[in-house]
Order: C-alpha cells, then sequence, then structure tokens
C-alpha cells in the first residue's frame, strides 16, 4: 500500500472534499500537539497562517483568472471561502481557552495552577520580558471584547465558558 505523502495533496487523483477531511483530521492535530501550553509571539502566529494557507493553496491548486486567462495561485480570503472551517489561529486559541477552563476549575488541589500563578525565578534578561502563557489569555479575551472580565470567576460558570471557547474559535471564521 502506498502512503499519503505530500504529493498526494496536490494529485489530482484525490478529490478536494478527502484532501480538505485529512488536512482537517490528520495534519492539523499533528501540527497542533500540545499547542494548549505554546506561547506564541506574532511572528510564529504569522508563521502557523503561512504553514496553514500553503497546504490549502496545494490542496485547491491553482485558478485560472477569468480576466487575464492565466493561472494563479488563490488569494487567502478565496481560500478561507474554500476551507470554511476555524483557521488555524482560532483553533490554537480555543484550545488553550478550553484548558485554563480546566486549570482554573481545578484550584490548587493538583498543583497544575502553578502555570496561572507561578513567577519563574532567577534573574530575567535584558530586554522586553517575553509574552507569559497568562498574558496570552488576556490578549485573546481581549481579542473577543472580553478583555475587562476576571476570566478566572467567568471560568467557573462552565456554559458561559464554553461558549466564549466557541467565539474565540470562531473569530476568523467568515
Amino acid at each position: 500500500m502506498q502512503s499519503f505523502g505530500a504529493e498526494s495533496l496536490s494529485s489530482r487523483l484525490v478529490s478536494k472534499n478527502l484532501k480538505i477531511t485529512i488536512h482537517r483530521i490528520i495534519i492539523l492535530p499533528v501540527v497542533l500537539y500540545g499547542c494548549e501550553n505554546w506561547s506564541l509571539t506574532l511572528i510564529e502566529e504569522r508563521r502557523l497562517r503561512v504553514f496553514e494557507n500553503s497546504l490549502l493553496r496545494r490542496i485547491v491548486g491553482p485558478k485560472r483568472d477569468e480576466l487575464t486567462g492565466e493561472w494563479r495561485n488563490l488569494y487567502t480570503e478565496e481560500l478561507n471561502d474554500v476551507y470554511s472551517s476555524p483557521n488555524i489561529d482560532g483553533v490554537t486559541k480555543s484550545k488553550k481557552m478550553r484548558w485554563v477552563g480546566h486549570v482554573a476549575c481545578m484550584g490548587e488541589r493538583k498543583g497544575v495552577d502553578r502555570v496561572l500563578v507561578g513567577k519563574p525565578e532567577g534573574k530575567r534578561l535584558l530586554g522586553r520580558p517575553r509574552r507569559r502563557w497568562k498574558d496570552n489569555i488576556k490578549v485573546d479575551l481581549r481579542e473577543v471584547g472580553c478583555g475587562g472580565m476576571n476570566w478566572i470567576e467567568l471560568v467557573q460558570d462552565r456554559d458561559r465558558w464554553r461558549a466564549l471557547v466557541n467565539v474565540v474559535m470562531n473569530v476568523g471564521v467568515p
């Protein structure tokens, strides 16, 4: 049996729907393994988007321009129309939000809350401090419009928190 490699994503023998399904079910979970604990910078978030867009461009293939008749790659907006699932940013942010909900509900009994309230020991390097995991959660909440809320209290209401996680995931979906 032949393996399903990167060249299969651009093959015309495999349907686009199957390739998108493989992307969603196999490739994304492998790429995003452990993303709940990532503290991404803007450059790293951009690299993830570029990776996903290049993969989707390979899956969808080129398109013939109606005016000039030349072949061209799809623009990002056109890719979003073809792939209507949440983009990679939304998935990583929603996974982080789900994980922070679990950690905040655990409280101090398991020691996992040290990730939320803990401070690193030792000397800090010169320059601007790196963004912490907790800071990323605050930025993600600010993007949705819940920046001023006390998110640790909001986690205690599971229904509202679940709705907020769904909003975070679907922020970039057309």
